[in-house]
């Protein structure tokens, strides 16, 4: 602890530097404010990084019966060219519409401008005065209340209409979106899907009824537009039927060539394995040379390595057998061998319908009758 006989700014900056985490991060002396009560407050340079424009503030108190000097406190204090975030905003400040999901709700202020007390209707019999003096039947006053639903508890002010209105005009149906340059200057004022709203938000907007535009059930201004106006005439179809090729080729027949033998000695030390013992079970062990002819060590060098791999180009064509002219003559040959074979077969039907057994009793009563007599002579 400094001793408090000394200087006030050497104690103040002794002070300092023990809070701090390094001495360099205490700078040279600023200056002193008389916070009165003969409390002073000592100001010091920061050079701590990301404090810029900060400063030590250690504010001393001096007892003048016994000149000594005690400290209150230490600290980091702001000027006004300090690093510091932004003021806060309340959530409700910074909070957008874009902002709120479905199913989110945060209520209506009470003294939002935007409303106001919807209209109620007083009589004089009744005992309370009417508000304003005005020439407009009873009747018109009704009317006008029941065809803009006026009786509400709340209905927007003309700030609330005028903020509306702009933020349609200039929102994304309004006369400059995209889809405006696609209704050829059809407007939808124009169109048989529009639906004017009332009041006086009437004169530029209403409600689009098509389903196949992308603005249903939304509300757009009367000069905007899309493809989908009702006065658009759809394309005439085309006659043009453009066949694509077929994603499969059965008609042709490619002929791989074979990579050389002498790139795959494992794959000739496989088969000769397999043609010296036929049965897997009794398949011999390859020898310690055949092995050590086809093994490569970890530590082979690339070429090493490119002499005993397969290679990994893919084949190449030799050549292309068109299928699509055998077609006709594959089919007649059917047609004959189809022929050859029924016939063939009738022939053996026959030949079989003819039992072993009965032949040789035939022939058995032949001999045994004897020769017979031959007849007359024909004259």
């Amino acid at each position: 602890m400094p001793d408090t006989t000394l200087d006030p700014k050497a104690i103040a900056k002794a002070v300092a530097i023990e809070v701090a985490d390094e001495d360099n991060q205490v700078g040279d002396f600023v200056e002193a404010i008389d916070l009165g009560d003969d409390v002073t407050d000592f100001r010091f340079e920061t050079h701590v990084r990301g404090y810029e424009g900060w400063q030590w503030s250690v504010t001393l108190y001096h007892d003048a019966e016994l000149d000594h000097w005690t400290v209150n406190e230490s600290s980091l204090v702001p000027t006004d060219n300090a690093l510091r975030p932004p003021e806060w905003i309340p959530w409700k400040d910074r909070l957008e519409p874009t902002d709120l999901a479905v199913t989110d709700s945060i209520g209506t202020d009470p003294d939002d401008p935007r409303l106001e007390e919807g209209f109620h209707a007083t009589h004089a019999d009744g005992g309370a005065a009417p508000t304003e003096a005005s020439e407009t039947s009873e009747e018109d006053v009704e009317d006008a209340v029941e065809e803009f639903e006026l009786s509400r508890r709340h209905v927007l002010t003309p700030l609330g209409r005028a903020q509306t209105a702009k933020r349609w005009y200039e929102g994304p149906r309004g006369p400059k979106s995209l889809s405006t340059k696609t209704a050829d200057g059809n407007p939808c004022s124009t169109c048989g899907f529009f639906i004017p709203l009332k009041g006086e938000l009437n004169l530029l907007f209403g409600v689009c009824a098509n389903k196949w535009s992308p603005d249903d059930g939304r509300v757009v201004s009367i000069d905007h537009g899309c493809g989908e106006h009702s006065e658009i005439e759809p394309p005439e179809p085309s006659h043009l039927w453009v066949q694509s090729k077929p994603a499969f080729d059965d008609l042709h027949i490619d002929i791989i060539a074979q990579a050389p033998r002498e790139e795959r000695g494992s794959v000739e030390l496989i088969e000769q394995l397999e043609g010296d013992s036929p049965n897997p079970n009794d398949e011999e062990e390859a020898s310690e040379e055949d092995i050590e002819a086809h093994t490569i060590d970890d530590e082979a060098s690339q070429e090493d390595v490119q002499e005993h791999a397969e290679p990994a180009n893919s084949p190449e064509v030799e050549t292309t057998l068109d299928l699509s002219e055998d077609e006709e003559s594959s089919d007649s040959g059917q047609s004959a061998e189809t022929g050859e074979q029924s016939v063939k077969q009738e022939s053996e039907e026959t030949e079989g319908s003819t039992e072993p057994g009965e032949s040789s009793e035939s022939t058995e009563a032949e001999d045994s009758v004897g020769p017979k007599p031959e007849g007359p002579a024909e004259q």
